[in-house]
């Protein structure tokens, strides 16, 4: 099914969607975009809504939604989930950039709905998210830094820290999450993008609203584990990152390699995040 444009897509989103879980693809460009939407797909999303200006066509997968819209930058792909959830309400959502796969535990087995179910179960509403950058070893053969078939994440160097309030208080259970190429090279990453951690799977509901730091407005949803104990929490491995310092006039040429003594080979498996403590399985089993 293809829209021309967001507002077709939205005037028939608002009666037509269906029962989710769904997920919104946001293609800032066109690498890669083919294969996190067969992934995407995998994971067992009823539906997985592609938006972006330049787009393949999906013509033999039913879930694939393609949704024809340009946007420039992060706040203007955050305008767009915004827009979405209206429509969505009462229904899970995912949402991730081209170049980006999502892993959860044990998810080479069970499903995205499998997992939210237990986590209603729970009372929870939101899933948080830790963003894994991956990255070519060789950047004089995969310039765009990109190398699906050969990639490195780094196994160590992830910490986190208090997140406070306008008035300095710790706020309860929420931190914020750094690590990866995001701060081996914070020289080139504005403050406000280092952070890993995203609310970016959570339920829809009106007058919910995602911000450009990637929190949501409703503060529930930001906590990492609900108050008894730890909750699931899963990951989204990302190109983007890399694609972006590689792509950057300030930072291509100063970034050699990305390649340190805390990389390794990622194996696309749910297992290996979970023993680098980049996602947690909670009480689910």
């Amino acid at each position: 099914m293809n829209f021309e444009t967001l507002p077709l897509f939205l005037e028939w989103a608002d009666t037509k969607l269906g029962k989710g879980p769904h997920a919104i693809v946001l293609c800032e460009d066109d690498i890669e975009i083919a294969s996190t939407v067969a992934h995407t797909v995998g994971c067992g999303f009823r539906k997985v809504v592609v938006i972006g200006e330049n787009l393949p066509e999906f013509p033999d997968n039913p879930k694939v939604i393609t949704v024809k819209h340009a946007f420039t930058n992060q706040r203007e792909a955050v305008d767009v989930v915004n827009q979405v959830i209206p429509v969505a309400a009462g229904q899970w959502l995912y949402y991730c950039f081209n170049a980006e796969y999502l892993f959860f535990p044990f998810s080479e087995s069970r499903t995205i709905g499998e997992l939210l179910v237990f986590c209603m179960e729970e009372r929870r509403e939101s899933v948080l998210t830790f963003t894994v950058d991956l990255y070519a070893r060789y950047l004089w053969d995969d310039k765009n830094g990109i190398n699906r078939k050969e990639a490195y994440f780094d196994r160590s160097g992830y910490f986190a820290t208090s997140r406070t309030d306008e008035w300095g208080n710790n706020l309860d259970r929420q931190l914020n999450f750094f690590g990866g190429l995001r701060s081996r090279f914070e020289e080139h990453v504005p403050p406000a993008r280092r952070k890993i951690d995203r609310v970016s799977i959570f339920k829809a509901k009106k007058g919910l609203t995602l911000s450009a730091n990637h929190t949501i407005s409703d503060p529930e949803y930001n906590t990492f584990a609900c108050p008894w104990h730890n909750s699931p929490t899963a990951s989204v491995a990302s190109f983007r990152t890399a694609k972006a310092l590689k792509r950057n006039p300030s930072s291509t040429f100063e970034i050699e390699s990305f390649y340190w003594h805390g990389s390794a080979p990622f194996t696309w498996k749910s297992q290996q995040l979970m023993e680098a403590g980049l996602m947690e399985p909670g009480q689910w089993y």
